[in-house]
């Protein structure tokens, strides 16, 4: 299939100024909250213990923020994996092809920066495409070559500071065979889209030739969680499980084929598309997806004057609805469609 690459965005130049003054406005007010914060630790008697973690993550986040800024409207996948894999390992050649590939359709590659699969995916993109968020450990800590030294590597004292910046700062994740962090973290996204704490991406398992690390895990999410009603039946249409890169590939490029992004603007779900559905289409997602919509009805929608600082998605077609805020794996199957039933056009 042909594709159309949606990297990144031009900025309409029409209204900056009022733009940036209504921005740094907005800013502020956030920037007082969080020094009231402040004040009121001092107030509650906070521990010395509990100000240093405070101080700490907020430092490392404002760090990273400022690291991942001028990335933003590039697309990112985030890669994780062993650090133990060695190069002659088939999982340490599949994450590099798979890190390759990904730089060869325009796409930046985050990984841990460690060893293993991180820096075989590094190995992969280059550095030019690689980001790397390093955790700072007694063993395991230093970067990898591919990234170390560079300005896109962030190191990291705490695991949840670089946990949130894997699933916010990237468009989409890869996992490919690991231990207990890499397992950790795969769980953890599928909880946070599963939830909604974290808007719709592809997420994909992803595993050498052959090999049977997901094939195994997916026959136990199977087993123990859908056949005992421990999730839904969509639910399992927010991940894929492969042994082949190039469809792992495939089912990140795919996803955004048609489909953009997701806001929520007061009480609806906006979807931002590439392409406009007709009625006819518009129409079948209503009678397929009658479970995902909490009332009323799909229906076509122009840009609101809230979606205001998203000036480079504004000519965007729009899909609106009330959406059900647990039919996630359901929405995940809408997107599907539009992807599937527009990409063609």
């Amino acid at each position: 299939m042909a594709r159309k690459k949606h990297l990144t965005h031009p900025k309409d130049s029409e209204g900056e100024v009022i733009e940036h003054l209504s921005e740094l406005h907005k800013h502020s007010e956030l920037i007082d909250e969080i020094k009231e914060t402040a004040d009121k630790l001092a107030a509650d008697g906070a521990t010395r213990g509990d100000l240093k973690i405070l101080s700490r993550a907020l430092r490392e986040l404002r760090y990273a923020f400022k690291v991942f800024t001028p990335y933003r409207r590039n697309r990112k996948v985030t890669v994780f994996g062993s650090a133990r894999t060695k190069p002659e390992d088939p999982e340490w050649q599949q994450a590099e092809l798979y890190g390759r590939r990904m730089a060869e359709e325009g796409w930046m590659v985050v990984t841990g920066a460690g060893g293993g699969i991180m820096e075989a995916a590094h190995a992969g993109s280059g550095r030019e495409m690689a980001m790397g968020l390093n955790i700072l450990l007694p063993f395991e800590q230093e970067a990898n070559p591919i990234i170390n030294g560079d300005e896109k590597l962030v190191n990291l004292k705490y695991f949840f500071t670089r946990k949130l910046l894997f699933v916010k700062e990237v468009h989409a994740v890869v996992s490919c065979p690991g231990g207990f962090g890499t397992q950790d973290e795969a769980f953890e996204t599928l909880t946070l889209v599963q939830t909604g704490k974290r808007d719709l991406m592809p997420m994909v398992f992803l595993d050498k030739p052959g090999g049977t690390y997901w094939s195994g895990w997916l026959d136990y999410i199977k087993t123990e969680l859908l056949e005992k009603g421990m999730i839904s039946p969509g639910d399992m249409s927010l991940f894929k499980v492969t042994d082949d890169a190039e469809e792992a590939v495939d089912e990140v490029l795919d996803f955004y084929s048609v489909y953009n992004s997701m806001r929520f603007v007061r009480d609806k779900l906006v979807l931002r598309l590439h392409r406009e559905p007709d009625a006819q289409l518009v129409e079948r997602l209503n009678d397929e997806f009658p479970d995902a919509v909490a009332s009323g009805k799909i229906e076509k929608a122009e840009a609101h004057k809230l979606e205001a600082d998203d000036t480079h998605l504004l000519e965007l077609p729009r899909l609106a609805f009330k959406f059900n805020r647990r039919a996630v794996g359901r929405l995940r199957e809408m997107v599907d469609v539009l992807n599937t039933e527009l990409s063609g056009e």
